[in-house]
């Protein structure tokens, strides 16, 4: 691994589908505000599934979409973003109202993928290579390129790592064309700063792809939007972090086997981009920002509030079961105590904090870490979802 070795950057290609598309808002190519229905012609009954939401909902991943679907479609759908979200309109439930909170969205991503590609008239590779790479002198790499092979002698694929054995094995990546504005680009940390540097406003930056008024968009928090488990806010397209008074926004990408890490600060010339080609590189990016905050230069990186009062077990209007696209889970009591599964994953001793927050114990370490919160419907007082990793998943009990 090099500085020049381009990996599967997983969701940090977001931040790329984003820019991209402030771009073309810029253009007045469409406007944030208005329903992508007007350019959607070629999806039929998508049209009527994702008509009505708005760019800037689909940026910020306030569309209420689903997280993923991929598991429900057919391998036809995979193969272009018009057959998959065809398919995906069949079979999505939203998670909540447009607008009305965060709730992370691959489906999302592929939509606005979508509109760029009907906008340009080109597929996202190609729009995504000629708006922003070309621009910032960085080779189009992408995920779906030959894996077997180096690309400019700097390809690294992803692995996992046996913890037990410390032995590392090559990851198959699963990017499929039809979700490549989710994940699609492979990159390395000299590409992630340098084009760090088109969204540091002002004479510090790089080339101007995007005006300074777009940049502050994209860095500006939504109102009512509260990725817990993810960031300390979102804009459009990119996450917030706090550090006291400090912010930086960039975005975190975990691909197959691999771990990416991007922070621009908002006060000061200053990016930070970390790659890693194995699932160990999350702990190592951590690692990395305790050093760096001990060198003097204080990277801002989330942390899920861990609470401090008294864990209480749960009410039984906390148990169900909670669904968001293909994500389920399960609370319920096992064995006399209660427990979360995630799809199948089972997690001991969930217990209840302050504000909804709950916490479990974590089977590697044995610690106990937060793992969610619960969310009540404002006019009956009941749990009706819950959300975690910033996804929200919607009770299926109707009467909450």
């Amino acid at each position: 691994m090099t500085t020049r070795s381009t990996i599967p950057s997983g969701s940090v290609s977001k931040i790329f589908t984003a820019s991209a598309a402030m771009i073309l808002a810029a253009e007045e190519e469409f406007d944030l505000d208005e329903p992508v229905g007007q350019y959607l012609t070629g999806l039929r009954d998508g049209r009527e599934v994702f008509g009505r939401l708005t760019p800037r909902q689909l940026l910020s991943h306030t569309s209420g979409l689903p997280s993923s679907l991929d598991e429900y479609l057919s391998p036809v759908a995979m193969t272009s973003p018009r057959r998959y979200l065809t398919e995906c309109a069949r079979t999505a439930v939203p998670v909540c109202a447009p607008g009305a909170a965060f709730s992370y969205s691959n489906v999302g991503y592929v939509l606005i993928g979508y509109l760029i590609e009907v906008i340009t008239g080109l597929n996202w590779p190609d729009a995504i290579g000629s708006i922003l790479l070309d621009q910032l002198g960085i080779k189009p790499a992408f995920v779906m390129d030959d894996e077997t092979g180096p690309i400019g002698g700097h390809r690294c694929p992803g692995h996992s790592v046996n913890p037990e054995t410390g032995k590392a094995h090559v990851v198959r990546q699963t990017i499929t064309p039809a979700t490549m504005a989710t994940g699609g680009l492979a990159l390395s940390a000299s590409d992630l700063a340098t084009f760090a540097t088109a969204l540091v406003p002002g004479e510090h930056g790089g080339p101007a792809l995007l005006d300074q008024a777009a940049v502050a968009l994209m860095r500006q928090a939504i109102p009512g939007a509260e990725p817990f488990g993810l960031a300390d806010g979102w804009g459009l397209g990119l996450a917030i972090y706090r550090d006291g008074d400090r912010q930086w926004v960039g975005h975190d990408g975990t691909g197959d086997g691999t771990s990416c890490h991007l922070r621009i600060s908002t006060e000061e010339p200053c990016v930070v981009a970390f790659t890693s080609n194995a699932t160990s590189g999350n702990l190592v990016w951590r690692e990395l920002v305790a050093e760096l905050g001990r060198a003097g230069l204080p990277v801002a990186d989330y942390r899920e509030p861990l609470t401090t009062d008294r864990p209480l077990p749960p009410s039984p209007d906390c148990f169900g079961r909670y669904v968001n696209g293909e994500l389920e889970y399960s609370i319920a009591p096992r064995d006399g105590r209660p427990c979360i599964a995630v799809d199948g994953e089972l997690f001991t001793e969930l217990a209840v904090h302050d504000h909804g927050v709950f916490s479990v114990r974590d089977p590697a370490t044995g610690r106990r870490v937060n793992g969610g919160r619960f969310l009540a419907n404002p006019r009956t007082g009941r749990i009706n979802s819950l959300q975690t990793g910033g996804r929200i998943a919607l009770r299926l009990d109707s009467a909450a």
